[in-house]
């Protein structure tokens, strides 16, 4: 069976509500496929024209019904507000062996003329999300879809040229979605869903977005992000330094000591030579360990021409926005250590260490001015995967 390229886009509605995280739980766990790209989007008056036309053509060849509903909902809630405001997408791409089908079985079918009023029994992500009601003659009083994606490959390509040209001219972070009166204290924070949330297939990660939307921040970024061993040697470069401060005054008395219950020996003015020497190299290790962590590539044993190559586990980036951000998430995620951590915390929850503690989040205004420019937030790969599956697909 061929690997095919499909995506699921999570409506506006849908993200104002505080429903990303159990979206996504379902569509990690449930598909079988690989998350290989995700992006924040805020779509133009174009965009939507076009994206409802191939609603209006592909489903209503099998149902005008759903058709009309579907690209009424889009032109209705993805074309910009009357001030030029833009309404927000999370747009999430998968791959593998008839990910189509496999997308809208977990997704659940639209509503059309014949189904209209099946039982629900909350299965699907429509069944718990998706609201369709009707008035007593029938007629639709109300219709929030939740999230849209392809039963077919046909629309599935269609639609993907559609958001390829369209984000080849976007930036990664949205921006115009907040009203003048809302600007004040706004802030952007940085996080990170570590690599040890993504080894199997999982809703972990989308219950970690969950638990971080009881801030009623903003999603305003996103990325699938494989971190290079020099980005994570730039990312925790501040942290080798305190693990040096912190450590090596501890290896070295502990050294000491055993030298001397070893040998029967009293040692005098050496802790300062112990501390420069298995102090140094024990932070050090521990320094090696974590860039090894989020990279998947231990550092002292990667060739100088590898050093760039994307690493060889996932993350996921994302940037909240809103007033007291940094302070928020981090309230949320809890201290470094998930031991210390408050229960109801992301940390305390999931984490198991102080190096494999779920995620992170910056601490500051010019940490995150200094993270992202680390992870360059600016790029995405996800048009790169779009057009190469489009150059390559046959009919």
């Amino acid at each position: 069976m061929a690997v095919e390229l499909s995506y699921v886009l999570i409506t506006p509605y849908s993200l104002k509500k505080s429903r990303t995280g159990g979206i996504i739980a379902r569509l990690l766990s449930r598909t079988g496929l690989e998350l290989v790209a995700a992006r924040m989007i805020a779509p133009d008056k174009a965009f939507a024209e076009a994206y409802a036309e191939s609603l209006k053509r592909r489903v209503g060849a099998r149902d005008e019904f759903a058709a009309k509903i579907l690209s009424d909902y889009v032109i209705d809630n993805f074309t910009p507000l009357e001030d030029g405001r833009r309404e927000r997408l999370l747009l999430l791409l998968f791959r593998g062996e008839d990910a189509c089908r496999k997308l809208y079985e977990v997704v659940g079918q639209l509503p059309n003329s014949k189904n209209r009023r099946e039982d629900i029994y909350g299965d699907t992500i429509r069944d718990t999300y998706c609201n369709l009601v009707f008035n007593r003659d029938g007629s639709l009083l109300y219709f929030e879809p939740a999230v849209f994606t392809p039963p077919h490959v046909d629309g599935c390509v269609e639609r993907l040229k559609i958001i390829a040209d369209f984000i080849e001219h976007e930036e990664n972070i949205v921006d115009n979605i907040v009203r003048p009166e809302d600007e004040e204290g706004r802030e952007r924070t940085l996080v990170i869903i570590k690599p040890d949330n993504w080894s199997r297939p999982s809703a972990r990660p989308g219950n970690i977005i969950d638990m971080f939307s009881r801030t009623s921040l903003r999603i305003v970024g996103c990325k699938v992000y494989q971190m290079s061993v020099a980005e994570a040697l730039e990312f925790y470069g501040p942290v080798k330094q305190a693990l040096r401060k912190k450590l090596a005054p501890v290896i070295a008395k502990k050294a000491k000591e055993l030298l001397e219950h070893e040998y029967k020996i009293v040692l005098h003015d050496c802790e300062e030579m112990l501390e420069k020497s298995v102090g140094r190299d024990f932070a050090d290790d521990q320094f090696n360990r974590i860039v090894e962590f989020m990279s998947g590539v231990r550092p002292d044993s990667c060739p100088p021409e590898e050093l760039n190559a994307p690493g060889k586990v996932k993350c996921m980036v994302l940037i909240y926005e809103g007033t007291n951000a940094v302070a928020k998430i981090r309230t949320v995620l809890g201290p470094t250590d998930p031991t210390k951590a408050p229960d109801g915390t992301i940390r305390r929850e999931f984490g198991k260490d102080v190096m494999v503690n779920t995620a992170h989040a910056s601490d500051s205004q010019e940490s995150y001015e200094r993270e992202t420019r680390v992870i360059k937030i600016d790029r995405n790969n996800m048009l790169a995967i779009i057009r190469d599956y489009l150059s390559n697909y046959k009919e």
